[in-house]
């Protein structure tokens, strides 16, 4: 009995925590321009055009000096990309820069951190789907701690956020970065009180 008591409050701690997160992605679009930061930055995925939409209107407003594509597809060109961001090609040719590196979450934070240092930078928009905003801020937050960090979020049509629990495509979706999300919050808690020797774990996606 106690068992069950135990798994069905765990339950009901998970499902509140699902509902909070999903909450919190609802409120973070539609958004308006950011603040001005040395540099923007687009982490790849799903929806890619959108947060390259959104990068790049970042850009062309003036309110950064580059934009780093992170993540981009090994098999695609400069050409490619700018095509797809729909980009001037001055503005492009001048001001942005490509990383092949990321492969996940994590590699999109490391190819971020080592192109902020080559810059000099100590400002950064982020820019990515809403869903993938907190999981990703938390990466990004420990990759580069001494850098302010504002996050710019694109909308993700099939997540609907404020009725990702609608469609079977939606609550996948947001669960399984739900989940992701925590592994990383706890591997982060877990890293500052000092349990690990500091270095950033497995990424989760």
């Amino acid at each position: 009995m106690k068992l069950l008591t135990a798994v069905v409050v765990a339950g009901l701690i998970w499902a509140a925590g699902l509902f909070a997160f999903a909450d919190r992605v609802t409120r973070l679009t539609p958004a308006p321009l950011p603040p001005a930061a040395d540099g923007v930055v687009v982490l790849t995925g799903q929806g890619s055009n959108a947060r390259l939409d959104r990068g790049m209107a970042v850009l062309e407003a003036g309110l950064a000096r580059r934009l780093l594509v992170s993540g981009v597809n090994r098999e695609a060109s400069r050409e490619d990309i700018r095509l797809v961001s729909k980009a001037a090609r001055q503005l492009y040719d001048c001001c942005v820069d490509l990383g092949f590196n990321a492969a996940n979450t994590l590699g999109n934070a490391r190819e971020t951190a080592e192109w902020a240092q080559a810059m000099q930078f100590q400002s950064l928009i982020v820019v990515t789907a809403d869903y993938h905003i907190p999981r990703a801020m938390l990466e990004l937050r420990s990759a580069l701690p001494d850098i302010e960090l504002t996050a710019y979020a694109a909308a993700t049509p099939v997540v609907d956020a404020p009725n990702w629990w609608r469609s079977p495509a939606g609550a996948r979706l947001m669960i399984g970065e739900y989940t992701k999300y925590m592994a990383v919050l706890s591997r982060e808690m877990i890293r500052r009180l000092g349990f690990t020797s500091g270095a950033p774990g497995k990424d989760p996606s």
